[in-house]
């Protein structure tokens, strides 16, 4: 019985070494310099493409989008601070950091809950997988051009709940939520400071899978700056039995569009006449 604790020692010193062995074991000059706060170039939308969604989803589309029009929100979720999820994450609000380690990469982006987890390990995906905004990300790196150091990350994600729309125009992902995102994130050959992100989606609102490619730029600030985004904090947005009202400067509930009816208050003392 007095030998358990030294036993108990031994074996987390031998977790700790096997943890730091691994630490030790890789080898930084065998990947991509991604280094450094990355932007997106040009909007982020994907809808200029012209998406090919089925005829049920692309009514839903055209409806959102009148409904925006009219002063509303359609089906877009953003200003009620919900996360975007994938593949919208990879829109790109807000300056994106990539942090390479031997098992994972980490995509750090301050805006609604943007960060994600892709892991390296050559793990097999869940048996029981459970759903998350940006889903469960599995990738693989390359080495395309066979010079000894990878080039080139293939990403698979699946897993993802909503609601999610491909951006602030409402343009829709299937309410199934069986999609599937594939990506292929490489850099320029000849700009080192250029990235791009090939993503695929597959998706039961699309007529087959659709591929665009986003287009970041590396800032050459030595130290730059990464800001704080709190999207709650100040947010005059009001959520009231699916419907977006406003708050007014002296914090007043107000409508959002013109016409609008107010919410049932049957909660609430109701004044005497």
């Amino acid at each position: 019985m007095q030998y358990r604790p030294w036993a108990g020692s031994i074996t987390l010193c031998a977790a700790v070494c096997f943890t730091m062995a691994s630490a030790w074991a890789f080898d930084e000059s065998k990947f991509p310099d991604w280094k450094g706060k990355w932007d997106r170039v040009g909007p982020p939308r994907f809808s200029i493409a012209k998406p090919p969604l089925t005829p049920e989803y692309q009514a839903i589309y055209d409806k959102d989008l009148a409904d925006q029009k009219a002063g509303g929100h359609g089906i877009e979720t953003s200003w009620r601070c919900m996360p975007p999820g994938m593949p919208r994450i990879m829109n790109v609000y807000e300056p994106m950091e990539i942090v390479i380690t031997p098992v994972t990469i980490h995509i750090l982006i301050s805006h609604i809950h943007d960060n994600r987890r892709i892991y390296t390990d050559g793990r097999e995906w869940p048996k029981d997988l459970e759903p998350t905004f940006k889903g469960y990300s599995i990738g693989q790196w390359l080495d395309t051009d066979k010079d000894g150091r990878f080039d080139t990350l293939e990403v698979e994600t699946r897993g993802m709940k909503g609601p999610r729309q491909y951006e602030t125009s409402g343009l829709p992902l299937h309410f199934d939520n069986k999609t599937v995102v594939k990506e292929k994130i490489y850099q320029d050959k000849t700009d080192r400071n250029t990235l791009y992100d090939e993503i695929t989606t597959i998706d039961n609102a699309l007529t087959g899978p659709w591929t665009l490619t986003k287009k970041f730029t590396r800032s050459q600030e030595a130290r730059p700056d990464w800001i704080e985004e709190v999207c709650s904090e100040g947010n005059p947005h009001v959520y009231i039995q699916g419907d977006n009202y406003m708050l007014s400067a002296d914090g007043l509930l107000m409508p959002s569009k013109p016409g609008q009816t107010p919410p049932d208050i049957r909660y609430f003392k109701q004044p005497q006449r």
